[in-house]
């Protein structure tokens, strides 16, 4: 059975950063595509970061481009997301997402993803 427990949230004041985590167990390999997701409240989950394991491609959404950065330990079969120059609006629950099947291209569509970890949350205060 597959598990996604997500790790590595906390509240951090603006301008700082955190890195959080995503181990996966009960896999036998590697998934295809992974991304972190977040949702602020009163917010619809957004796909922020998505990396193709294969070939480590990344994409980013514009909000967090240049900013964080997504990798995986493919040893470990740990996702992670290092989250720099923080700001108040990155305040939310952040979602690791998993999926197994060979697509053209990994997109930010939660629809995409049927294996999700329970979220960590983030808080940035100004």
């Amino acid at each position: 059975q597959v598990q996604l427990v997500e790790s590595g949230g906390g509240s951090v004041q603006a301008g700082g950063s955190l890195r959080l985590s995503c181990a996966a167990s009960g896999i036998t390999y590697s998934p295809y595509c992974m991304g972190w997701f977040r949702q602020a409240p009163g917010k619809e989950r957004e796909g922020i970061a998505m990396i193709t394991i294969g070939d480590g491609s990344t994409a980013y959404a514009d909000s967090v481009k240049g900013r964080f950065t997504i990798y995986r330990d493919n040893v470990k079969n740990t996702l992670y997301l290092q989250m720099n120059s923080l700001k108040p609006e990155d305040t939310a629950m952040y979602y690791c997402a998993a999926d197994w099947a060979v697509v053209a291209l990994c997109r930010a569509r939660q629809n995409d993803y049927p294996y999700w970890g329970q979220g960590t949350q983030v808080t940035v205060s100004s």
